[in-house]
């Protein structure tokens, strides 16, 4: 059975095109030890995996009490500092992202970071030109994934319908947020055979009559 052609392609940041899942599970398993819930990077990983900052904190609340006063504001400085120097992009991300422009559509990024640090993440990585200014941070919509607000917000900026959209992510939430806003759901996860973003550029070439 065919089904309406792709018209935009809607990204995740973080574990999609950013290998900068690594980096803050460990900030976020030291911040957090040292406030006396013990926890590993893969823990961190667990517990958090594809959330923002505003509903990590009830979590970490309902654990150890009320965090200090600024804890998230120097909690974000200091993986923005870290990711400024030790990020990497995902294997295959950057070709990923020319077979999708290749293709001719649009692209746009929806991410549960905070805006400063999704800025330092397209500035390392260089990938802010594939979206031409459709760069959304939770901070930019009244609620994070796993609401639809981010991926909503993106299909407008495209100008195409959200059913018309391919959300490409790697989390539960995310996976939500792009279900809940009716688009397609490309999910992404190496390892437990289902496409990663390595077998982007292939699937592109197919995107424009994609088969249901």
């Amino acid at each position: 059975m065919r089904t309406a052609a792709i018209g935009a392609v809607l990204f995740d940041c973080d574990g999609v095109l950013a290998d900068s899942e690594g980096v803050a599970n460990g900030i976020v398993a030291e911040e957090l030890t040292a406030l006396g819930w013990p926890m590993t990077p893969h823990e961190a990983q667990h517990e958090f995996l594809g959330l923002a900052l505003p509903d990590m904190e009830p979590k970490i609340e309902a654990r150890i009490g009320r965090l200090p006063a600024g804890w998230s504001r120097a909690l974000g400085r200091r993986i923005e500092a870290a990711l400024s120097t030790g990020l990497r992009p995902i294997p295959g991300a950057g070709a990923a992202l020319e077979a999708v422009r290749a293709a001719g559509l649009p692209m746009a990024l929806c991410s549960n970071s905070s805006r400063g640090e999704l800025a330092v993440k397209m500035r390392v990585l260089g990938f802010a030109h594939y979206f031409e200014g459709r760069i959304f941070s939770f901070e930019d919509v009244e609620l994070p994934k796993p609401a639809p607000d981010l991926y909503l917000a993106a299909a407008r900026a495209c100008g195409v319908r959200p059913e018309d959209c391919l959300v490409v992510e790697d989390s539960a939430p995310g996976a939500a947020a792009g279900m809940a806003a009716g688009c397609r759901v490309l999910g992404i996860v190496p390892g437990l055979g289902v496409p990663h973003i390595e077998g982007m550029p292939r699937f592109a070439a197919h995107l424009a009559g994609l088969d249901g």
